[in-house]
């Protein structure tokens, strides 16, 4: 499918907090991420497409139930795990309860973000969810945690049979029109987009 910047608008509204609590009220992995082979690709993919071998601070939103976390974790000094639902905070705490570098809280963003900077900020199938000005505010929290030389991965759902759904390719687009990025990594296959941009 042939795509171009801007066909295909952000929700006018960010996707509810109640409307992703539902999910994890009727399951506790909504998305299948411990069992479905194309999900445990994508995170290693993910990690394999990290330009550095090791990174001191990583920060990832939107962590669901930990599994990316996991693998991170094992770049990284300290990983800052977040999710908005408060089952998937609880679950995520357990899958990584043997890894004492890795924290996992509850927050929404763009209301709640950290202290502090991070040379590696992940971001995952969560910018699609957010209204145009969320979205924004979002990415701009982001940069301004980002460390000089630090790193920012986003790897979203690429929607392939539903043309003009905003996906993968819209978010990265608006993405990587903001100054001062450097883009190093792309990968594109028939389930998801990767970007890695460098600040």
């Amino acid at each position: 499918m042939t795509r171009a910047q801007g066909d295909a608008q952000p929700p006018a509204a960010s996707v509810s907090l109640d409307y992703f609590d539902g999910l994890y009220m009727a399951k506790d992995d909504p998305w299948d991420l411990a069992t479905k082979w194309h999900d445990r690709r994508k995170y290693a993919v993910t990690v394999a497409s990290l330009p550095a071998e090791h990174y001191r601070r990583c920060y990832e939103p939107g962590a669901s139930i930990g599994h990316l976390t996991r693998l991170l974790a094992e770049r990284c000094d300290e990983v800052l795990a977040t999710d908005a639902v408060e089952s998937a905070v609880v679950q995520g705490r357990q899958i990584v309860q043997d890894l004492p570098n890795v924290t996992f809280e509850q927050a929404t963003l763009p209301a709640e973000m950290p202290e502090g900077t991070f040379d590696l900020i992940v971001i995952g199938d969560l910018l699609y969810y957010l209204s145009a000005g969320d979205m924004s505010a979002t990415v701009d929290g982001l940069l301004e945690r980002l460390e000089p030389g630090g790193d920012l991965v986003s790897v979203h759902f690429r929607d392939r049979e539903n043309g003009g759904n905003y996906d993968g390719f819209n978010a990265h687009s608006a993405v990587g029109e903001r100054p001062g990025l450097t883009h190093i990594v792309h990968h594109e296959d028939e389930w998801f987009v990767l970007d890695v941009w460098r600040r």
